[in-house]
């Protein structure tokens, strides 16, 4: 516990601070250590004067390691003498060890007068998932040595590009894609297969998640065909940065759309029905843009 000051709020959780001024604060995590992308709650409570008004940050850094999973949520607990009031905070952390939670200063304006209290020392610690002391394990004993067969080197150089090529068609296949091909417009077969996904009635079914895991998978395949360097083994980060010179892309929706679809990956973040239709409709209009702003100019303005 770290005080400040010399007055303590009575009923705050145990992290107590005291800012400058006449307010008064209470933090709290739920739980205090997690795995990578197990949502964990940060509450924040202030109270001050009555007549004062109490500004909350809308949450951390987007860009940091620990993310906001769901809006900030500010409840009130006003008396005749006080303004008091706690904003709840669900978040994910996608790294391991001790992580600073990020939370910008709460601001309370009293008076004409501003008072910070400041929420840089919150830290949450995040576990690592893979296998402790492995001291105790027996290796299994070594095998034998393969004897390398008198094949020529080109002939086994032939079959694994072989291979290669038949694991990347059925890979293509099972995610419902297909692969580029002369003639073949990538935009407009980026529209017949959100036609086919929505045609699924996934939403309608309650699988939001994995309407919006399809979307996305289109959306991809769509930057793939035009920008061949946006593979489908890059990450979302990968992507981002390979296409931040493609002046066609409209990068903020891209970036937004692709962290969405991880945190429904992989922090199994729940969607309503209407989020996510928006997320379909906001691939749509991405594949759209870029389509529209890389097209060629008419003949006669080129002229």
């Amino acid at each position: 516990m770290r005080l400040r000051g010399a007055l303590l709020l009575v009923g705050l959780p145990a992290f107590v601070a005291r800012a400058q001024g006449p307010a008064r604060s209470g933090t709290v995590i739920r739980p205090d250590t997690v795995t990578v992308g197990q949502p964990f709650r940060v509450e924040v409570r202030v109270r001050a004067a009555a007549g004062a008004t109490i500004i909350f940050p809308p949450g951390p850094d987007s860009t940091g390691s620990v993310q906001a999973l769901d809006p900030r949520v500010v409840t009130d607990a006003h008396t005749a003498g006080a303004v008091d009031q706690t904003a709840s905070y669900r978040l994910a952390a996608w790294d391991v060890g001790t992580l600073r939670v990020g939370l910008p200063d709460v601001i309370v304006e009293a008076g004409g007068r501003q008072t910070l209290v400041p929420l840089a020392g919150l830290t949450v610690f995040v576990k690592s998932v893979l296998p402790g002391d492995s001291s105790l394990r027996v290796p299994k004993p070594a095998r034998d040595l393969l004897v390398s067969p008198a094949v020529p080197w080109w002939i086994l150089g032939v079959l694994a590009l072989i291979a290669f090529l038949l694991w990347v068609s059925w890979r293509r296949r099972g995610r419902g894609g297909l692969p580029s091909a002369p003639g073949v417009d990538p935009f407009a077969r980026a529209e017949r297969e959100f036609a086919r996904v929505a045609a699924l009635g996934l939403v309608e079914a309650g699988e939001r998640g994995r309407y919006v895991a399809l979307v996305v998978e289109v959306l991809r395949d769509y930057l793939v065909a035009r920008y061949p360097l946006a593979t489908l083994s890059l990450t979302s980060e990968e992507l981002a940065a390979e296409l931040r010179d493609a002046a066609a892309v409209p990068h903020e929706s891209l970036h937004r759309l692709l962290q969405e679809a991880d945190l429904i990956k992989f922090a199994r973040r729940t969607l309503t029905t209407e989020q996510a239709l928006e997320l379909g409709r906001e691939a749509q209009a991405v594949v759209a843009h870029e389509h529209v702003a890389s097209a060629p100019p008419p003949q006669s303005e080129a002229a």
